[in-house]
């Protein structure tokens, strides 16, 4: 009897949790972002891919343009690999971009052209994870599926006082637990939105506004007097760093000549300078590249930091006694800034290129 009237209790409890929510959503939810103008299994999938890791204001911008170029997964998988970086460079993570170009040509072919509406199929798509699949299958089919981005794992780690750090597995699955428990049968789409919203906007990783919650009531942490200590940080490590060259060589019409890199290698598919990671191999890389580069220059270390570790690169201005002559290579292109091409680069060739011209 006991374990019966704590199923109702609980059963209660994530009801009311969807309904306050929910009533919150109606009068505070946010219902203008650009991918809400389409509730599509594509424009939610495009959208969830670029939010991974990534603050609504950064995404906007090249959701936009993004979508400008790629209304549609005809288009997208029809693209070039070099066009779908192109649109990306800026955002990082460039193996979104690969895998959403990969997704696009399998649904293309193998589904028809239409998004699959299961977790299962969506999941064996490239780049969707659980709470991705979640999200396609909760805004674009109406199902009811949990999701677990960073805004709701911030929410529910709070509500229900859930210790430890996000990334272990133990933490992990008890967030799911809490999620598909919380998550309703009915406006699940609007459930969707309303929880990221809430993580978003009012449960924020910082100074949470708690005094705005609609689910305080029953918030644990909120009682507790300390929402920040959830869910726990990322256990510190030192960010190591890494050196390089970047060979910035430049030919008598004013182009610039990139690389493309290789899938496995640092900002893999994208085009950039080509790179050594010892001085003493400047003038042999040179040759490689460039057989008519003969002098060069080291400009000061400048430093790009990634998710794991730091980049210093130093800039090499190489001169080149060529107009556009290349080696026999499929890997290299002449870039002139003033016609720009549509190809992906990363940041901070982008910058560099800017600095320079």
């Amino acid at each position: 009897m006991i374990d019966i009237n704590r199923k109702k209790i609980a059963g209660y409890q994530s009801k009311m949790f969807s309904i306050k929510l929910l009533q919150w959503f109606d009068l505070y939810g946010r219902k203008d972002l650009p991918w809400q103008e389409s509730s599509s299994a594509y424009t939610v999938w495009i959208s969830e891919v670029m939010l991974q890791q990534t603050q609504v204001s950064t995404v906007i911008p090249y959701y936009k343009r993004f979508m400008i170029s790629f209304p549609d997964l005809e288009s997208l998988a029809n693209a070039s690999e070099d066009k779908v970086l192109h649109y990306w460079s800026g955002l990082g993570y460039y193996a979104r971009a690969r895998n959403l170009h990969k997704t696009a040509k399998l649904v293309a072919s193998n589904f028809e052209g239409i998004f699959p509406n299961t977790l299962e199929a969506l999941e064996s798509l490239p780049g969707i994870g659980r709470s991705t699949a979640g999200a396609i299958c909760a805004i674009a089919y109406q199902k009811t599926a949990p999701i677990l981005d960073g805004n709701v794992k911030r929410v529910l780690a709070r509500h229900e006082a859930v210790g430890g750090w996000t990334g272990t597995s133990k933490t992990l699955k008890a967030l799911w637990s809490i999620a598909e428990n919380y998550t309703p049968k009915e406006r699940v789409a609007d459930y969707t939105q309303a929880i990221m919203d809430l993580g978003a906007t009012v449960c924020t990783r910082t100074k949470p506004r708690c005094c705005q919650c609609p689910v305080k009531l029953d918030c644990k942490s909120f009682h507790r007097g300390n929402p920040e200590c959830y869910p726990e940080k990322k256990p510190v490590k030192k960010i190591p760093s890494r050196s390089s060259f970047f060979l910035i060589i430049t030919n008598l019409t004013g182009s610039f000549l990139l690389q493309k890199r290789q899938t496995k290698d640092l900002w893999g598919g994208l085009w950039a300078f080509p790179q050594c990671d010892d001085e003493k191999e400047i003038p042999i890389v040179c040759d490689q590249m460039n057989r008519s580069a003969k002098s060069w220059s080291i400009l000061p270390v400048k430093r790009h930091t990634f998710s794991h570790y730091h980049l210093d690169y130093s800039p090499v201005m190489v001169e080149s006694s060529s107009k556009n002559e290349l080696l026999d290579r499929k890997d290299t292109l002449w870039y002139n800034p003033n016609m720009p091409l549509e190809i992906g680069m990363p940041k901070p060739i982008v910058d560099l290129l800017r600095q320079i011209k």
